[in-house]
């Protein structure tokens, strides 16, 4: 098994693709999962499911994402990546190993008492691949009552499960600002209006955002990632161009964070006569775990294996599939101080060590006896 899982995280991690445009990464996985027996169906462009049919048509579902990043690797790892600025960085080449090598030990699994759905989904990074799977109909199709999945995490010591009960991931937005103002000699300010002085007061009062309008038991963020503008030294700017991100584990809080920046939005345009348009775009909704199922689990599992998580403001699509039917999101260790496995996702340096695989497939071998399939 572990050789197969190297193999499987080996060959994956070589040919990173992004978002829907995972045509080596389908090829792949459909040829494996065809030499287990599995029929496979296309979903989400180039997304595959693979059914392993019980007594009853009733389905527990399993997901792995399956697409990288525009990062350009500079791991020492001996297989690296061969697509130029393309890198498997967030570990999904590690989550589709796991799920083959768990498809491959359930295909020869006879008298399932329910089916098994495994679902490799494109497009986690963005735009969210989840939301398409959900709109083509796969879940009523198969009748998935539940869903897992895992997520590999350098926070966490290798092969040590992390589990939250509620609130793990945010939901998040992003934003895109234009300020727009009117240019004017440096030397005669008053005759312009200043983009770059509007775009410092609302950067000032975004932030009074979180401290002054949030409970501060209720955990927000606001972050302002690029300013661009101006042309000159001496010159008014006329344009200024911002981008960033909030995130919140509550949809109420989520909402007052873009009324909030709405209101100082129209503030700053009456105080500095200017023109601000505000592009903010819904990504994700929070990933709420189920607590029955994470109950579940953690009764299975002996205190040494597994390390109960802070809620975390990163941000994953699998939060769809939870809006649909009960989801437990569980994270996988992979920090090996020794080997220098200790850099955060999305990071060019993030590597693992491939036996910690194992431990993604023993834990979907245990969550099927909980839920007494086999």
């Amino acid at each position: 098994m572990n050789e197969h899982l190297k193999k499987y995280r080996i060959d994956l991690h070589q040919i990173p693709e992004l978002a829907f445009d995972l045509f080596k990464t389908h090829d792949y996985l459909k040829h494996q999962l065809n030499l287990m027996g599995y029929r496979t169906e296309t979903v989400a462009k180039t997304g595959l499911i693979a059914v392993k049919e019980g007594k009853v048509k009733e389905s527990i579902a399993f997901r792995s994402d399956m697409d990288a990043l525009p990062v350009t690797e500079m791991t020492h790892h001996q297989f690296p990546s061969t697509h130029p600025g393309k890198m498997h960085a967030c570990g999904h080449d590690g989550h589709m190993a796991m799920l083959l090598g768990f498809a491959n030990v359930v295909s020869k699994m006879n008298h399932l008492n329910q089916s098994i759905v495994f679902i490799f989904q494109p497009a986690e990074e963005g735009p969210g691949g989840a939301k398409v799977i959900i709109e083509e109909g796969i879940f009523e199709k198969y009748k998935i009552q539940k869903i897992y999945g895992i997520h590999l995490y350098p926070g966490l010591e290798q092969g040590k499960y992390g589990l939250a009960n509620g609130p793990m991931m945010a939901q998040n937005g992003e934003f895109n600002l234009l300020i727009q103002g009117k240019s004017a000699h440096g030397a005669q300010p008053h005759l312009g209006h200043d983009a770059i002085l509007a775009s410092g007061a609302l950067i000032t009062q975004y932030h009074s955002i979180i401290s002054r309008y949030i409970d501060p038991l209720d955990p927000a963020v606001i972050t302002i990632g690029t300013v661009s503008g101006g042309e000159a030294r001496n010159i008014i700017a006329h344009e200024v161009k911002m981008t960033g991100t909030i995130r919140s584990f509550n949809t109420q809080i989520y909402e007052l964070l873009k009324q909030k920046m709405r209101d100082m939005d129209h503030g700053v345009e009456q105080s500095y006569n200017v023109k601000i348009t505000n592009e903010t775009i819904d990504y994700y909704p929070p990933v709420l775990n189920d607590e029955i199922l994470f109950n579940q689990l953690k009764n299975h599992l002996l205190p040494s294996e597994y390390e109960i998580l802070r809620p975390m403001m990163f941000a994953e699509d699998f939060a769809f599939y939870q809006q649909k039917v009960p989801g437990l999101f569980v994270m996988l260790g992979t920090q090996n101080i020794d080997r220098g496995f200790i850099h955060p996702l999305h990071s060019c340096y993030f590597d693992f060590d491939e036996s910690v695989l194992i431990k993604g497939v023993e834990l979907y071998l245990k969550i099927l006896k909980i839920e007494h399939v086999i």
